[in-house]
């Protein structure tokens, strides 16, 4: 049963009714939703809510895999897919391997002007570029649909550290068209900076922090590849790392500004290097070769000045196949302070894995978020959704019909 209210022209208690659409919360949003409908009722003043709505741009190893865990999940409906090339017009069951539909609707792979349109979804998840600059009008073009946004591109974990006029722009694009937006990840947005904040809450002072991953690249596909040099000649990578156009690990300034930010530390500098792994023997992963003598990965360090002085140390190797020639993967926090802190975790917890997770688990924390340009320190602790996806939406946060 669906009854259509008008909720201009009367009044109701907001405690008993919920409401589809975008967002209601505090319902600064009424400017946009000049109706709502009431989603269905089981039994007298009983209200159900609509599965959440995910539409998913990008079908890579990525995208393709927040797929799969989506369709394991309870309460959250796959309801639009994006790509590129000989994908459009397919199946998204027929293009994800092993995604499994089961009595699912098909979903159709279509472009942004098919598939992104005024009430379509609760928020679609963009996984297609590292690079705030490249993923801007993606994003814009959602939020401008009324529609909230989360993205794995690493620079938008925190994109007031390199792009701070984008970051601008996008925060207003947000509060404008009364949505959410923010780009988390395994790292940036958890592992090297949210964790290292969260450590800090059982300090009184904090004097120094290290933040060390050793991670393997082989669970990422070509773009994280060709970002970190996999297979190149390592002349090639020296000159492309002169040149300034060697990315190696993207994320040490955003993570840097996170924590800096989180602390209320005045950041006054951020330099980082990096350095070739070269492998002395064959590797090949599911998205990567490199052969001997080639680049394997890529060891990157970088440093945050708090008023002049380096505060904020960041070490990262990561290489495909680590495991081969005998390099054991971990995650370390050691915080110089009172008390001091020492957090060590082996193996490393997997990136594919743990990126795909961090942006499914943040979906709902997105959908009930303050309008605007988001980063994980403003949103709850992520956590493992175990139950109803529907559950952890707010009750008077919107979701589409």
């Amino acid at each position: 049963m669906i009854i259509a209210i008008n909720i201009c022209s009367m009044s109701f208690d907001k405690d008993k009714l919920l409401i589809c659409g975008s967002r209601p919360s505090s319902f600064k949003n009424l400017r946009r939703v000049v109706s709502a409908k009431i989603i269905s009722i089981k039994g007298k003043g009983d209200l159900k809510m609509k599965n959440v709505k995910v539409i998913l741009w990008g079908l890579g190893a990525m995208g393709g895999g927040i797929g799969k865990m989506l369709t394991k999940k309870t309460g959250v409906d796959i309801v639009g897919a994006i790509d590129i090339g000989d994908k459009i017009g397919k199946s998204l069951y027929d293009v994800v391997p092993g995604i499994e539909r089961g009595d699912r609707e098909d979903v159709i792979v279509g472009t942004p002007e098919d598939v992104i349109k005024e009430g379509a979804a609760d928020i679609v998840v963009v996984c297609t570029n590292s690079f705030t600059k490249d993923v801007f009008d993606k994003l814009v073009f959602v939020m401008e649909r009324g529609i909230n946004a989360i993205t794995s591109a690493e620079e938008m974990a925190y994109p007031q550290a390199q792009e701070p006029e984008l970051a601008k722009k996008l925060d207003e694009c947000a509060k404008k068209n009364g949505v959410s937006v923010l780009g988390t990840g395994i790292n940036p947005g958890l592992i090297m900076d949210l964790l290292v904040v969260l450590w800090t809450g059982a300090c009184e002072s904090v004097d120094h922090i290290v933040s060390r991953r050793v991670n393997s690249l082989s669970p990422f596909g070509p773009a994280v590849m060709e970002e970190q040099g996999i297979g190149m000649e390592v002349a090639e990578f020296e000159k492309r790392k002169a040149e300034g156009t060697m990315a190696g690990h993207v994320g040490f300034a955003e993570s840097v500004g996170m924590i800096a930010e989180a602390l209320g530390w005045n950041l006054t500098d951020f330099k980082q290097d990096m350095e070739p792994i070269v492998t002395d023997v064959d590797r090949k992963s599911p998205y990567g070769f490199a052969a001997k003598g080639q680049v394997a990965g890529v060891a990157m360090k970088g440093w945050g000045y708090v008023d002049g002085e380096m505060k904020i140390e960041m070490d990262h190797p990561q290489q495909i196949e680590p495991e081969q020639v005998g390099i054991h993967t971990g995650d370390y926090v050691e915080i110089k302070g009172n008390p001091p802190v020492n957090m060590a975790n082996t193996p490393e917890i997997e990136g594919g894995i743990g990126t795909m997770a961090m942006i499914m688990n943040c979906i709902p924390h997105v959908i009930n978020a303050r309008p605007g340009l988001r980063t994980m320190l403003d949103i709850p602790v992520p956590r493992a959704i175990m139950g109803d996806m529907r559950n952890m939406i707010e009750e008077d946060c919107k979701l589409v019909k």
